[in-house]
């Protein structure tokens, strides 16, 4: 028996039935025994019956007292054992598949009914293909219902599907960012040396700083404010992007306004425990939606309010189509001011997405060279995309941004 005759042999299954063998003659041989032998099959290849003995002996047999059994199951097994060799694969496969056994002799009742060993060859793994099996049948595979709503608009959305929408934006933005601060804080990790713990804690030891007490920056998240137009231009992207307020006022504690003639303050009421309940009282407090649009009438509202100070050092994002009544000059003025005081600001436009867009609206070409990205905002798709956006806008550590220049940069 040389190596070269078991090339055809499925060591598992030959390892499997000859421990059903040893088992039902009374040797213990269990799955730890059975894959020690296919690993001793797989590491020496038996080149005779006396090595083969010896490997299933050595692999399958833990008593002395089982040693009598094991001799009798493999006598019965291997005496006159066929041909290993595996058939021709020019030979026409056989109609019954259920004959894969090699047929050996049995002189006792320990082989079994039926006789024989799988360890010739593997069954075919796929039966032959009939004339009703032909077509392939797979089935059918379908977008889950929230990748099913990424392309589609706002205003084809129904309630339901709005507030999957705003669970998708609050998971979007549930990582928020930090930044370093000039504070410090008592970290065992800290780079720094905490003197005046340090300096205390050594008046215990005589004076002697035996104890060294560190301290680390002190890390917080950008402060986010939004601004999002409820005019009659944004009719149907307003219920969208009152849930884009409440994920960042929920999650990363922002200062959110809503606008249309006037500037309302929803901060407080986005942040109810209830969608539905806070998406209901934030269009109940907003009396002056659907109407005109006066963005920078607003904006100085803003800036000259007791909520001036939540810009100072903030990433503003600012919702709107760019539609305006005020004069562009007096929008450029105060956008001037904004990116004073403003870390970053971004803007929103629910149209910046369709093919060729141009800022032509004249609010939207006075307030774009103020900005420091212009995002499309309009699908839902768009608000997970800008949600990502304003992450990288609000981690600092590292990133430099370009200087913003007078000329549009459009980002379509």
């Amino acid at each position: 028996m040389s190596a070269v005759l078991l090339r055809g042999i499925d060591r598992a299954a030959f390892a499997v039935a000859l421990a059903g063998r040893l088992r039902h003659a009374g040797v213990p041989a269990g799955l730890t025994d059975v894959d020690d032998f296919v690993r001793a099959l797989a590491a020496s290849p038996p080149d005779s019956m006396s090595t083969l003995y010896w490997t299933a002996r050595i692999s399958l047999v833990r008593r002395h007292s089982d040693l009598a059994a094991f001799d009798r199951v493999f006598a019965a097994v291997f005496a006159d054992p066929p041909p290993l060799l595996p058939p021709s694969r020019s030979a026409p496969p056989a109609e019954d598949h259920d004959d894969v056994y090699v047929p050996v002799p049995a002189d006792t009742d320990d082989t079994g009914s039926g006789g024989g060993l799988p360890w010739a060859t593997l069954p075919p793994a796929v039966a032959e293909s009939t004339e009703a099996d032909a077509a392939l049948r797979l089935p059918e595979r379908r977008p889950s219902a929230l990748a099913g709503l990424a392309d589609r608009p706002f205003d084809e959305l129904d309630a339901a599907q709005v507030t999957m929408l705003g669970d998708a934006l609050r998971a979007a933005v549930a990582g928020w960012p930090t930044r370093r601060t000039r504070r410090h804080a008592v970290g065992s990790a800290g780079p720094r040396i905490a003197l005046r713990p340090t300096i205390a804690r050594a008046r215990r030891t005589g004076w002697e700083p035996v104890e060294i007490v560190r301290e680390r920056p002190v890390r917080r998240p950008r402060r986010v404010v939004l601004l999002c137009d409820v005019s009659e231009s944004m009719r149907a992207q307003a219920t969208a992007y009152l849930h884009l307020m409440r994920a960042f006022a929920v999650v990363a504690d922002a200062e959110v306004f809503a606008f249309a003639t006037r500037l309302t303050r929803l901060t407080v009421v986005l942040r109810h425990t209830s969608a539905a309940e806070a998406v209901a009282q934030a269009s109940a407090a907003v009396t002056d939606r659907y109407g005109g649009t006066r963005i920078a009438t607003n904006l100085r509202a803003l800036l000259t309010s007791h909520h001036a100070d939540v810009v100072r050092g903030a990433v503003v994002v600012i919702g709107s189509d760019g539609w305006d009544s005020d004069p562009p000059d007096e929008l450029a003025a105060v956008m001037a001011r904004l990116r004073r005081r403003a870390y970053r600001i971004v803007w929103l436009n629910p149209r910046a997405g369709a093919p060729g867009f141009a800022p032509r609206a004249a609010g939207m070409a006075a307030a774009l060279p103020y900005c420091d990205r212009l995002l499309p905002a309009g699908t839902f798709q768009d608000l997970l995309v800008a949600a990502r956006q304003l992450q990288s806008v609000t981690c600092t550590d590292g990133l430099k941004w370009p200087t913003v220049t007078p000329a549009p940069r459009i980002i379509a």
